[in-house]
């Protein structure tokens, strides 16, 4: 990588930003490689929430009191920023879930039960998180629909030639990760959303591992729906984000009934209320969309695509150092452009094993499945252990992760504390 490439971040000033790096785990300092499950939340982001809480908080939408105004005025600035930070043409595009689970549902639910006939096709990868698989799986359960998937070569890439063959005009909806969160594969969205509309299908691209990370232009890409979740991106769980082209929302039908999302409502029917109200029902999480707002103002001032040379950055020397010992499989080669993630195993070990041990050392890395069992079953594996990157890590914890599984693979192969414990499965 070439200097002009290098990354700027000044990673010592950021790690202060975050209080919970400062923990100690087992009486070493914690090395956190697990933001691809949930990143940590910088000191502005708790700040947002506890106003939130302290001064600011009242139901939205709803009441005429001033206190109610501040607060619909704090939960829609949220939605504001998000419409800036994915480029989104419209702020009632934006429409708040719980997460990217939820979002992916709410289309598979809406959109999709609207849309879908016996024998229609929906386009999946082998590489999808569950999430991004099982919606679909009981979308075409309640429709008769088919579902097929591109499969990947052995370097961890998509076979994007294949798409030729896998769409047909029976194909209604493409829905691909925008990033592997186990290869970490960042893949050819443009030419999958182009390649998709131009045989007349929609695109959903679940982004939970590449909105925190990468610069995203819902409207560059052409996307039609774009999912991820606050917990991934410094921000809170409990908040995410479903990205819809207008006249798709529009023309969907609600899929969660109650207040807030209608305009009238008689004893026997009722009228949906406008975009976004028009998908979220009940009382929102206002609380945490305080602190995705302050989220998406803590990475455009960091840069997401400094961040994302970073991480590479960290993918790259893990790789390196890891490899040293010759007994490291990585399940994808990294000749693509990569996220920050790296995925692995270890001859002859068990990867819960070897994060159990990690673990004693301070490092918390992933082991499992990951949501993803037909990926590993392609693979030939039952789990993997995953090692996950982000802003606030540093080359010498990619250093300091290597000693320690150094360790951990003496220790285990000598054959002391194995374990039995079935993988967990994220």
């Amino acid at each position: 990588m070439s200097t002009a490439q290098q990354t700027t971040l000044d990673v010592a000033a950021l790690r202060s930003d975050f209080p919970i790096l400062q923990t100690s785990v087992h009486g070493k300092p914690l090395v956190y490689f697990d933001s691809a499950a949930s990143s940590q939340r910088p000191q502005a982001v708790i700040d947002a929430m506890v106003a939130m809480e302290q001064r600011h908080y009242a139901n939205v939408h709803r009441g005429v009191h001033w206190l109610s105004d501040r607060a619909t005025e704090h939960y829609e600035s949220a939605r504001e920023k998000v419409r800036g930070f994915i480029q989104a043409r419209h702020a009632h595009e934006v429409i708040f879930t719980s997460g990217t689970t939820a979002a992916i549902n709410l289309v598979a639910r809406s959109w999709g039960d609207a849309n879908l006939n016996p024998g229609d096709e929906i386009l999946v990868t082998v590489m999808e998180h569950h999430s991004n698989l099982v919606p679909w799986q009981q979308l075409a359960e309640r429709t008769g629909a088919v579902i097929r998937a591109m499969d990947i070569d052995d370097r961890g890439h998509l076979l994007i030639d294949s798409i030729d063959d896998l769409l047909t005009e029976r194909t209604k909806l493409v829905a691909v990760s925008a990033v592997s969160n186990v290869l970490g594969t960042v893949n050819s969205l443009e030419e999958i959303i182009a390649k998709a509309h131009a045989a007349g299908a929609v695109v959903l691209v679940d982004a939970a591992q590449s909105v925190p990370h990468m610069a995203t232009d819902v409207q560059q890409l052409g996307v039609d729906f774009l999912a991820f979740s606050g917990h991934k991106m410094c921000g809170p769980s409990g908040i995410g984000v479903l990205y819809g082209r207008e006249a798709l929302l529009e023309a969907m039908p609600p899929f969660l009934g109650g207040g807030s999302m209608i305009s009238n409502v008689e004893i026997d029917r009722f009228t949906p209320g406008v975009l976004p109200a028009k998908f979220e029902a009940g009382t929102p999480p206002i609380v945490a969309a305080a602190g995705l707002g302050a989220a998406v103002d803590y990475l455009q001032a960091v840069g997401v695509d400094r961040i994302h040379v970073h991480e590479q950055q960290l993918a790259s020397r893990a790789r390196e150092v890891l490899s040293a010992e010759g007994d490291i499989r990585f399940l994808s080669d990294g000749s693509a452009e990569q996220a920050g993630i790296v995925s692995f195993v270890v001859d002859g070990l068990q990867s819960l094993d070897l994060a159990q041990v990690l673990d004693q050392h301070g490092v918390a890395i992933r082991a499992g499945h990951h949501c993803t069992m037909p990926l590993h079953k392609r693979l030939g594996i039952s789990s993997s252990a995953r090692a996950s990157f982000y802003l606030y890590n540093t080359v010498e914890e990619i250093d300091q992760f290597a000693a320690s599984m150094a360790a951990a693979r003496k220790f285990l192969k000598r054959g002391v504390g194995r374990s039995s414990t079935p993988s967990k499965t994220q």
